[in-house]
């Protein structure tokens, strides 16, 4: 009898699943929000701290080229949730569309790998890299994914890292400009809020 590896991992993980409502309630927090975590890290480096505001952009980029790798990936190819076979314990309701990659899951490596290209954020990285690999796992174990998605969005982010970074010496004098936008428009807004004052 030939048995499924990634179906075999996924009731491993997910078969913990609905049988302590505390882990349940953590691991649902894990699985929908440790990426507004990334966000809000983010934001406060370029609008506080006024920090790292290439490597920021960068971020950014991989993000989006990563989404961008999942949506080309998704026309090709289809894999229903595990919900949807019907198998496991669903704890998050979900659309029923295709499973692999997350783009959830792409999303946070793809931040978590670009910030490890940048020495200075380096740390930083690593600590969202666990944070990624944490939120994968919960989505497994809440049922929206199977394992294969998860690593098919670690994947696409490294791809969509290596462009990038390929792509580094050509991009930096658009970051350049863009900066130099908003840092325009911030100071427009200090002014306008100093007047109103």
């Amino acid at each position: 009898m030939i048995t499924d590896p990634n179906l075999t991992l996924f009731h491993i993980i997910n078969g913990m699943a609905g049988k302590s409502p505390a882990l349940d309630s953590t691991v649902i927090f894990a699985a929908k929000y440790v990426i507004y975590i990334f966000g809000a890290y983010l934001a406060y480096l370029w609008l506080v701290k006024n920090q790292h505001l290439q490597e920021i952009l960068f971020t950014g980029y991989a993000a989006l080229l990563g989404m961008g790798i999942n949506v080309f990936i998704t026309l090709f190819y289809f894999h229903p949730r595990p919900f949807m076979i019907p198998t496991g314990t669903l704890l998050i309701a979900h659309a029923s569309e295709s499973s692999f990659p997350s783009d959830h899951a792409t999303i946070m490596f793809s931040l978590s790998l670009m910030l490890l290209a940048f020495k200075e954020l380096r740390r930083t990285g690593v600590v969202f890299l666990m944070l990624s690999c944490i939120s994968g796992l919960a989505r497994v174990y809440s049922g929206l994914h199977f394992p294969m998605d998860i690593a098919g969005s670690l994947l696409a982010a490294l791809l969509s890292m290596g462009i990038l970074l390929a792509l580094k010496k050509y991009l930096i004098p658009f970051n350049r400009i863009l900066i130099s936008y908003f840092e325009n428009i911030k100071e427009k807004v200090k002014k306008n809020g100093l007047k109103s004052s």
